[in-house]
């Protein structure tokens, strides 16, 4: 049986000692890991990456989506105010979600047209609006290989109800699944 060294005191060269190298150099790894999450490490990268500008306000000129607000109530009053994956109806978790994205839109028409979006909770937008969730022709959530598994898990991706699609959705999701979705389609 190996003898088991005395405890020591904190800060004593005796408590720095690793048996293998391997657990010296897990401890290095673990000790630079804490050190760059400090919590005064951001504000230093702050200090130093603004100096230049003097204090923390800056103007700056921002494009504005006019009509996102109206996309948003068209879509809060065709899905009837409530996620239909989630059931989720606190309008602050709920987010109007583009099939084809704004930036990628063709006309002002197409940006606010209801059928070129879903009313999701806001871990199912972040997902879709990433490529890792899309939906087949039948409106069932199809999880990207690159959606972990305690994710895809969380989201119940396997289990939501179906979305109730229109053939308008539908040419959407064909965009969507060919353009964002990170992954290939089943039978495509």
């Amino acid at each position: 049986m190996a003898e088991v060294a005395s405890p020591c005191a904190k800060g004593h060269v005796a408590a720095f000692a690793f048996e293998r190298r391997e657990a010296l150099f897990a401890a290095v790894g673990e000790v630079y890991r804490l050190s760059i999450s400090l919590p005064t490490l951001p504000f230093e990268d702050f200090v130093r990456e603004t100096a230049h500008l003097g204090n923390t306000e800056a103007e700056q000129m921002q494009k504005v989506r006019i009509g996102q607000a109206r996309f948003r109530d068209a879509l809060m009053n065709y899905w009837n105010g409530t996620c239909p994956l989630t059931g989720i109806s606190n309008p602050e978790l709920l987010r109007a979600s583009h099939i084809i994205g704004w930036a990628k839109c063709d006309s002002d028409q197409e940006r606010l047209n209801v059928y070129n979006g879903f009313l999701l909770s806001s871990l199912w937008d972040a997902a879709f609006d990433s490529g890792l969730v899309t939906f087949d022709d039948h409106g069932r959530a199809v999880p990207s290989p690159l959606l972990d598994d305690k994710a895809a898990r969380e989201m119940s991706v396997g289990s939501v109800p179906p979305l109730v699609l229109t053939d308008d959705h539908r040419s959407r999701l064909a965009w969507h699944r060919i353009h964002c979705w990170q992954g290939d389609m089943p039978g495509a």
